[in-house]
């Protein structure tokens, strides 16, 4: 094949005058180039040999804690020795060993005359006091990196050798000196007397000298309430002289009452007198009706709707018929087989508000009842009262279910189950101050509130035929009350044979709670005051 005479040929057997000067030049850049970039390593990279008067070894490390002020600075006492001044001149010192040589933080030698401290290595390698403040550099390699020295910062505070431990810490300076376990001179603390007649005496001797009060400068009587917590007591009383002497059942500790043997003249005297209610505060003139003050709770209900109540009752605005209690008696045979008779007083109708009038029977919850209860000096029934109030009762009324759900404890349930009530006292020929049951549960005391605590008991809603509707239960809480509930009240004043005894220790007494108590004695004895 012809190439075109145009194109010059692929390769020449030798190279022509023209072309190689071209070449020449080419060759002369490259070494130039080449010359250049020697050049600027050269002076980029370092010299492999080290400097003269650079010590060979480890990088030297300055520790900042060792830069001490002048003497005088007034931040510690004179006799407290400081840590020496980083010492010039001198040759560095060989390095410290570590306990884990591959910690991230390197630790100096400080000077030999300065007191040490005991290096603390944490978990992972690096002493928690002192910290490296060592700037980021590149690969090290033996001829950088120790030309390279780096600063690093202890951070903990001045030891300070007490005085009494100078010269044990000067015969072993190894030890790192540690703060007194004890005072260096004890001294027994003094006892003083502090009876009181020592601080009566120390009055009398100074009476300036502040030293409290002993007993209270304006004497005050103790408070009502206070007096009947305090009676509460469950031991057994010490017998006085004139009274004889009587043992309580062997493993009991509950308060013993006498009883008199029974006799036809001790029945006349165990009658339930007008004085049992005085506690009960006169009622106001302006006091309000029964059905405008319960009308007015209308959107309220639970503790607000008892509060509210609870101030109306505790002011007097309770009906007087209420007042004037009725006997209820039990009979049976005591201790030593002999016939006892014990009475009791209740109110003839349930807890109300309003005049004789206009009343509204208000139920309540367990906590608000009680403190009516403890305020009116009364007690809540047990179911066997509850049955034996029915079976004595002058009027006897159905029990008048309502429709259940939520709207059962309603202030307006209540007014409604009221009025029923009343229109059945009327057909029934009833008349105020009569004892009347039958209408109402009944807010019991029970041993099983003891198991149960925050729960309220109900009992009763009797039938004609005697049988209670409601058994005993538990299951509704402390501050629960519906239509259905009512509050009958016990008067503490109970007799035994026409003696006058309080209730409460009948109830524990295990001789005579078993005629008034289906459970036998009541042990929860806070439930019979109140639960303040």
């Amino acid at each position: 094949m012809t190439l075109h005479p145009s194109f010059p040929p692929l390769y020449e057997t030798a190279p022509s005058r023209a072309a190689l000067p071209r070449r020449l030049a080419l060759v002369a850049t490259g070494l130039g180039a080449l010359a250049l970039v020697a050049a600027g390593a050269v002076a980029l990279w370092p010299a492999a040999a080290p400097a003269p008067g650079v010590p060979v070894g480890p990088a030297p490390e300055v520790w900042l804690s060792n830069l001490v002020a002048t003497e005088g600075t007034g931040f510690a006492a004179p006799d407290v020795p400081m840590d020496p001044v980083l010492p010039r001149n001198r040759a560095p010192l060989p390095p410290r060993p570590v306990r884990d040589p591959g910690a991230a933080v390197a630790v100096a030698q400080a000077p030999a005359d300065a007191p040490r401290t005991t290096d603390r290595v944490g978990p992972d390698g690096v002493t928690p006091d002192r910290v490296a403040l060592a700037r980021p550099s590149l690969p090290e390699t033996p001829s950088t990196a120790e030309a390279q020295p780096r600063i690093v910062a202890r951070l903990e505070t001045p030891v300070v050798t007490p005085p009494r431990r100078a010269a044990l810490a000067a015969d072993t300076p190894a030890a790192s000196p540690r703060a007194p376990t004890r005072s260096p001179f004890p001294r027994l603390r003094p006892q003083a007397d502090t009876s009181a007649a020592a601080r009566l005496a120390a009055i009398e001797a100074d009476p300036e000298l502040p030293q409290g009060l002993i007993r209270s400068r304006t004497p005050r009587a103790r408070p009502e309430a206070v007096t009947r917590l305090a009676s509460l007591d469950v031991t057994t009383p010490t017998p006085s002289a004139t009274t004889p002497a009587a043992t309580a059942p062997a493993g009991t500790g509950a308060p013993v009452i006498e009883i008199a043997p029974l006799a036809s003249a001790a029945v006349g005297r165990d009658q339930c007198d007008s004085g049992l209610t005085r506690s009960i505060p006169r009622r106001r003139g302006n006091a309000g009706d029964g059905s405008a003050v319960i009308g007015r709770l209308s959107g309220q209900g639970g503790s607000t709707r008892d509060d509210a109540i609870l101030a109306e009752v505790l002011a007097g605005n309770v009906p007087d018929f209420l007042r004037n209690l009725v006997p209820v008696t039990f009979t049976g045979t005591g201790p030593n087989g002999q016939a006892t008779r014990i009475t009791i007083c209740v109110t003839p109708d349930y807890l109300a508000v309003g005049s004789n009038r206009d009343f509204v029977r208000v139920p309540l919850g367990l906590p608000a009842a009680m403190r009516v209860a403890e305020r009116f000096d009364m007690v809540l029934p047990t179911t066997r009262m509850v049955d034996a109030i029915y079976q004595q009762a002058s009027v006897h009324l159905s029990p008048a279910p309502m429709e259940p759900g939520a709207q059962m404890s309603s202030t307006a349930y209540f007014l409604r189950h009221n009025a029923t009530v009343q229109g059945q006292l009327r057909q029934a020929g009833g008349r105020l101050g009569q004892l009347v049951a039958g209408q109402k549960k009944d807010l019991v005391l029970t041993n099983r509130l003891n198991s149960n605590p925050g729960r309220v008991a109900i009992y009763g809603w009797h039938r004609r035929s005697g049988a209670a509707i409601q058994p005993l239960s538990t299951v509704h809480g402390a501050q629960y009350a519906d239509y259905s509930h009512g509050i009958r009240l016990v008067s503490r004043r109970a007799f035994v044979n026409g003696r006058a005894v309080d209730l409460r220790d009948l109830l524990g007494d295990s001789r005579l709670a078993g005629l008034v108590s289906a459970e036998g004695t009541i042990t929860n004895r806070r439930l019979l005051a109140s639960l303040d």
